[in-house]
């Protein structure tokens, strides 16, 4: 894993418009208008310092307001140890502020905001409030599409919380933490579109990382990711994350990701 092809996708065209599709990160297009988005993204993670892995499901339903503004809520349950709990939830917005566009590329920004809460215990030093912490998150993405390849990468401020009364974050734990992402893709297949049935066949590479703000601890990762897009509407993503860097205690790292995707459009017609 010292090496990856820096691949991928995304050049779809869905009514006329095309649009981003990483697994791991949101790029700065939305849901598009009057449409709705139903997710399961799901996990095999494994614990740190054991052969052993946890399970991690993670459902979303997202809806676009309009071109520029689009919202979503997820929910988080786990299963270690034989236990499966549902664990939380968040809600999230984004706001595309600029767009630039041409006939073979585009270029885009986007704000956005997460909240979330969750029930568990806190025994990781990274902060990761979609699926561990209670929290909030808030930052800005830029995506810039080229013909058949996509660069996005977003720059993000996170808070953590207690997450219970009984599940309180440590004092020794730093708080607050700075993300920044950065995703590359190219569309492989078809070479050239006649229709929009079509299957596309997309590759990625994203990296993921964190630094903690008050001691400087940081991780870095990254995922390759094969994504196939079936009749415009539905995608299927199969991706593995590999640890670079770290210097944080974390509950898990390295891992398989599974995640299905449907859009309903233009369900106001």
């Amino acid at each position: 894993m010292k090496k990856f092809l820096v691949l991928v996708v995304l050049f779809i065209f869905q009514k006329g418009t095309s649009q981003e599709l990483f697994l791991m990160t949101d790029p700065a297009s939305n849901v598009p208008a009057n449409s709705l988005g139903v997710n399961v993204l799901q996990s095999f993670l494994k614990k740190e310092g054991t052969s052993a892995y946890n399970y991690y499901l993670m459902p979303e339903v997202s809806y676009g307001v309009n071109k520029n503004l689009m919202v979503r809520a997820s929910a988080f349950a786990s299963k270690a140890d034989n236990n499966f709990v549902a664990e939380g939830g968040s809600v999230y917005a984004k706001y595309r502020f600029y767009s630039e566009d041409d006939i073979n590329s585009h270029f885009r920004m986007a704000a956005f905001g997460r909240f979330s809460f969750n029930n568990s215990s806190v025994n990781q030093e990274q902060i990761e409030i979609m699926g561990n912490n209670t929290g909030f998150e808030t930052g800005i993405v830029a995506t810039k599409l080229i013909k058949k390849v996509a660069i996005s990468s977003s720059l993000s401020f996170e808070k953590a919380f207690d997450n219970t009364s009984n599940h309180r974050f440590p004092d020794n734990f730093g708080s607050t933490a700075t993300n920044y992402t950065l995703s590359f893709g190219k569309l492989m297949y078809p070479k050239k579109y006649t229709s929009l049935k079509q299957t596309n066949i997309n590759l990625m590479l994203e990296f993921v990382g964190q630094t903690i703000n008050e001691n400087g601890k940081s991780y870095l990762d990254a995922v390759p990711v094969i994504q196939f897009i079936f009749n415009s509407q539905a995608r299927l993503d199969l991706g593995y994350r590999k640890e670079l860097i770290n210097s944080m205690t974390r509950s898990s790292s390295d891992g398989i990701y599974f995640n299905l995707y449907y859009t309903f459009f233009n369900l106001k017609n």
